[in-house]
């Protein structure tokens, strides 16, 4: 069964993903960096330095928009400059320090110190952080705030970029689904002939052992022998999966917590043949299947 490209290059997006962006505004330089994982549903952890606290629930409605299934770790740094310091005198220790100058110098006799010797001595200038009009303050967080929208966008570009190459893997592993199930159902028919002979064999022997043994009863032995063998019905619903994970494989937006269940009745499918099955050729089909099977619900927990 051939697969055509998805109409939507870019429907399935994978859950794994990193973006970083940084920026700065009047001497504060700030770094997104946003880290996705696989999760069963959407989970956002915020690491927001003490004054940005405000911009949490931009982050959390932004992602919901944006996501439906993840676990996100969202984490911001902030740096200032030396821009938004200033220099300022902390008097109290100036005047303490200058009184036991004053006295010091009066006992030893001694030339008092400069200013800047004074201004040297620790604790007597202070660098604090320089006062933020109103203005300001609401253009930095705004700065920042555009700043997570790129991280975000950044972040969705790289998911939807490794959703692409999960989905050629899906696709290929479609199309070797396909082929196994036909050279399944070409052994299923071969099953079919050597259980038809197997059985007319044994039918002959029991005749021959018990000449009244009923022919009806005969007749319904074969028949549950036979349904019991007959793997048609899975063959039919592997076809019908294969064609529900192609529709999905085409659909735009989520469609991993589907394509989960449906790789669940795939291997369903897959046991039950398996089981069933009484030709060496067509075992070995159906664990070749199994092994396919398996390797796409792997690529399938990846997806969104």
């Amino acid at each position: 069964m051939a697969h055509k490209g998805s109409k939507n290059a870019m429907s399935l997006s994978s859950m794994t993903g990193f973006s970083r962006t940084s920026g700065d505004i009047d001497g504060h330089k700030w770094t997104w960096e946003l880290r996705s994982f696989n999760g069963r549903g959407l989970d956002v952890k915020c690491r927001l330095p003490g004054g940005y606290e405000e911009i949490e629930a931009h982050v959390r409605e932004r992602v919901a928009k944006s996501i439906s299934r993840g676990s996100l770790q969202v984490g911001l740094q902030v740096r200032s400059d030396s821009r938004t310091q200033e220099v300022t005198v902390n008097h109290q220790v100036l005047e303490q320090v200058t009184g036991l100058i004053e006295d010091l110098s009066a006992r030893l006799e001694t030339a008092p110190p400069s200013a800047a010797e004074l201004l040297a001595l620790r604790g007597v200038l202070e660098m604090t952080e320089r006062s933020e009009s109103d203005e300001e303050a609401q253009r930095r967080m705004n700065a920042v705030t555009t700043g997570f929208d790129d991280a975000l966008r950044a972040l969705i570009e790289a998911r939807q970029s490794e959703g692409k190459e999960i989905e050629k893997v899906l696709r290929s592993s479609l199309d070797e689904i396909s082929k196994l199930s036909q050279a399944a159902t070409t052994h299923a028919r071969a099953q079919k002939d050597l259980i038809r002979d197997r059985l007319q064999s044994q039918i002959g022997d029991l005749l021959e052992m018990s000449p009244a043994l009923p022919e009806d009863r005969l007749a319904q032995e074969v028949a549950v022998l036979a349904t019991k063998a007959d793997v048609s019905e899975e063959l039919d619903r592997l076809t019908a999966h294969m064609t529900a994970a192609s529709a999905l494989l085409d659909q735009d937006g989520p469609v991993g917590r589907r394509l989960d269940f449906l790789m669940q009745e795939f291997n369903r499918e897959t046991n039950t043949l398996c089981s069933k099955s009484t030709h060496v050729d067509l075992t070995n089909v159906g664990l070749e299947l199994k092994a396919v099977i398996d390797r796409v619900r792997e690529q399938v927990q990846n997806i969104e």
